[in-house]
């Protein structure tokens, strides 16, 4: 009841803000004393003290209620809680929440004259909400937020005048609309409704927003990051990215461990196992954001890194613990827990432990579709005892 109330009082108090706001829209994108007024609170969201940029983003709601700003950037604050482990859902409500408000305030200048930035605000919330929603897999919703924000990003082209800011969400649709097709094949159909894209343009206009935006940077950053791994196939690049971004926020769980996932992928063993070091370490001393995914990619790093250096012991006791933090997220069927599983299994193997090497391989196989790789290791390992 009390958490009710709390949310009608605060969407109540949006809504006077939005009717209370001037017929003539100071434009705040693009305002450098703003930026500054913002720069220690999306600092610290970057860099996981929550508790400070929280604070700072309640300021600018106390000040420029009747703007959409205050309001994404709580609700930024609240995903990047999310996204060391997408599956976490305790913050999803307090999200939505941010997001409805961002929407609301948004809707409002938009309708008094300020199509452009009303609509920046209004494709970035629906956006986010449609992130969302894929994630927990309400396709509907997902779908719904989406053609949304593909409505209001045309408000946003060709208007260099608000700078890189602007850039950024047809940055990503000018890449996605045509990686997408490209690889899921089975969506072409449903791509020729929109209008063509242009993947190249799309990745310059990324590079340009992540070195010359301001509020828009760091995801811009993100994604060009993980565009490059995962899809450019750029390790080199995204390495470069990865430890720019840990670097500058070091309490990062997502940047820290992406970093050594792309220092473990390059060969720089000794960097990786520092950082993979490093995320252990603060899970273990709670830090905000480092939890049990985290640490099952740094635990499987170190394994392997042991595994490669010939000292089984180390090895195994990080497998371990790669095993041990899957099973507490319910992390099974991941690739890290399977080929944990699989190396225990080997060593097991290996010191003629037959009935633990195939308790692991079978649970393998049990985990593990018969198209993986991890199914037909842990079929022929069986084979061979």
């Amino acid at each position: 009841m009390r958490k009710f109330i709390f949310l009608v009082a605060f969407i109540l108090s949006v809504t006077k803000a939005a009717a209370t706001a001037n017929d003539s829209i100071p434009v705040l994108l693009t305002d450098t004393e703003i930026q500054i007024e913002c720069t220690e609170g999306i600092n610290s969201m970057y860099n996981f003290d929550f508790k400070r940029a929280d604070s700072q983003f309640r300021w600018l709601r106390g000040k420029y209620g009747w703007h959409p700003l205050p309001y994404f950037l709580l609700g930024l604050s609240q995903w990047w809680r999310i996204v060391p482990n997408i599956q976490e859902t305790k913050y999803d409500s307090a999200l939505l929440v941010y997001l409805d408000s961002t929407i609301l305030v948004a809707e409002n200048i938009f309708n008094k004259g300020s199509e452009v930035e009303g609509g920046f605000f209004l494709s970035a919330a629906y956006a986010f909400k449609g992130r969302l929603y894929a994630e927990r897999r309400a396709w509907r919703k997902a779908a719904s937020a989406g053609k949304n924000a593909m409505k209001y990003l045309d408000y946003c082209r060709d208007h260099e005048e608000f700078g890189p800011e602007i850039l950024f969400g047809d940055a990503l649709y000018n890449y996605y609309s045509v990686w997408i097709p490209e690889n899921y094949p089975i969506l072409k159909p449903v791509m020729m409704f929109f209008r063509d894209g242009d993947k190249e343009l799309g990745l310059t206009q990324l590079k340009e927003v992540a070195s010359n935006a301001f509020f828009t940077r760091t995801e811009a950053q993100y994604f060009l990051m993980r565009i490059m791994a995962n899809e450019e196939n750029d390790r080199r690049a995204a390495l470069f990215t990865s430890e720019y971004l840990n670097e500058t926020f070091p309490n990062n769980a997502y940047f820290q461990r992406f970093f050594a996932r792309m220092l473990y992928s390059t060969g720089k063993y000794d960097k990786a196992e520092i950082i993979s070091k490093s995320i252990i370490t603060k899970i273990d001393s709670s830090y905000n954001g480092y939890e049990q995914n985290s640490g099952r990619y740094a635990a499987f790093f170190l394994g392997e890194i042991n595994s490669h250096r010939d000292e089984p012991e180390e090895a195994e006791k990080y497998y371990k613990l790669c095993v041990k933090y899957g099973d507490e997220i319910g992390a099974q069927e991941k690739g890290y827990y399977l080929y944990s599983v699989l190396n225990l299994g080997r060593y097991a193997a290996d010191r003629g432990d037959k009935d633990i090497a195939k308790e692991n391989f079978r649970r393998v196989k049990k985990l593990s579709s018969k198209k993986d790789r991890t199914y037909k290791l842990a079929k022929e390992y069986l084979k061979r005892l």
